[in-house]
């Protein structure tokens, strides 16, 4: 499975409000990119550092006033309770024909929001979203079917499936699984790519981890 190009016009790089970028890939990706939408309070930390958001969208509750004032013309405030800033930035973004997302600054300072974040991959890729998230550590893709990632040798490697009933099977990682399901999350964390690729089935929604190191 390839990254999206962050140069296509169908690609959008989200910034949420977490924890800024600062891993090689994660800020080399954040600083190339052409077409940034922040997700409410995202928005200061990106344009102090020299950004010009394409968009902020969000309830705009942790937005500066003195952004919300030079960026009114980009501004996208969504009242709503029913989703968090980042669903509300992924709507966004495939209202404007952009469905190959790269999620940036979506982990760290809350781990409520981190685990939430995570979760939400599938619900994004099931809306047609060829979607990751690239963390200072690694990167999260949610699947369904068989996929092929590359690799290397020693790669750390951690699946999750949301539904205990999911059945998974890896080819080219060190572990399986006993009977072919993750009944809990940590069930499918901790496994080990044995070369330069890898696979994993899954006839239900999971989500793939590959760490840098």
């Amino acid at each position: 499975m390839k990254l999206p190009d962050i140069n296509s016009p169908s690609t959008a790089v989200i910034l949420a409000d977490g924890a800024y970028p600062a891993g090689e890939m994660a800020a080399g990706t954040l600083a190339a990119a052409p077409w940034v939408v922040c997700c409410d309070g995202a928005a200061d930390k990106f344009v102090a550092r020299g950004g010009i958001p394409a968009a902020i969208v969000g309830d705009c509750d942790s937005l500066s006033p003195a952004l919300r004032a030079r960026y009114a013309d980009r501004l996208h405030a969504i009242a709503e309770q029913e989703t968090n800033d980042l669903t509300k930035a992924v709507g966004f973004c495939i209202a404007h024909g952009r469905r190959d997302i790269v999620i940036l600054g979506a982990t760290g300072l809350r781990e409520d929001h981190t685990l939430g974040n995570i979760s939400l991959l599938c619900q994004y890729r099931s809306r047609g979203c060829n979607v990751v998230m690239i963390t200072d550590y690694g990167i999260f893709t949610p699947i369904e079917g068989e996929v092929a990632f590359d690799s290397f040798p020693g790669q750390q490697v951690s699946i999750y499936a949301l539904d205990p009933r999911t059945r998974l099977e890896f080819g080219g990682l060190r572990y399986q699984l006993a009977d072919g399901c993750a009944r809990s999350w940590w069930q499918g964390t901790l496994n080990e790519s044995l070369g330069e690729s890898f696979t994993v089935a899954s006839d239900g929604p999971a989500i793939v981890f590959r760490a840098f190191l």
